[in-house]
């Protein structure tokens, strides 16, 4: 079961949550997602919750809606990764921003993701 937090409304998690299972490739392009009703209780969140979500994700492009065959990835594999890139950025700027409260320079900060990186911590 997922955890949400308290410090950001449940259906901005969930699409956060869903655009990284998208550009994970958890939800492989064109591959049909679980109904409204799965994902709820997977979630364990209203279906309307769960609703709004994948309609921001729609609008977004990386869902598609067949009437009656349910909701599917997007094919379009730049669009993922374009969302891929801009997810990267956005958790590099809160990384950033969160050791800036500990003063840290730009050339600690590189040094410090470089050799967590080469001992495969990151």
């Amino acid at each position: 079961m997922v955890q949400f937090s308290s410090d950001k409304p449940i259906y901005a998690q969930i699409i956060d949550l869903m655009s990284a299972r998208i550009v994970t490739g958890q939800y492989e392009p064109g591959s049909q997602l679980p109904s409204v009703r799965d994902l709820a209780t997977q979630l364990a969140v209203n279906p309307n919750t769960v609703q709004r979500s994948l309609v921001d994700l729609e609008q977004r492009g990386l869902v598609r809606s067949e009437r009656t065959s349910g909701r599917f990835v997007t094919e379009d594999k730049a669009l993922i990764a374009q969302t891929r890139t801009a997810l990267m950025q956005d958790e590099a700027q809160t990384f950033a921003a969160g050791m800036k409260r500990f003063n840290v320079s730009n050339k600690e900060l590189i040094d410090l993701v470089r050799s967590n990186a080469e001992r495969g911590e990151v």
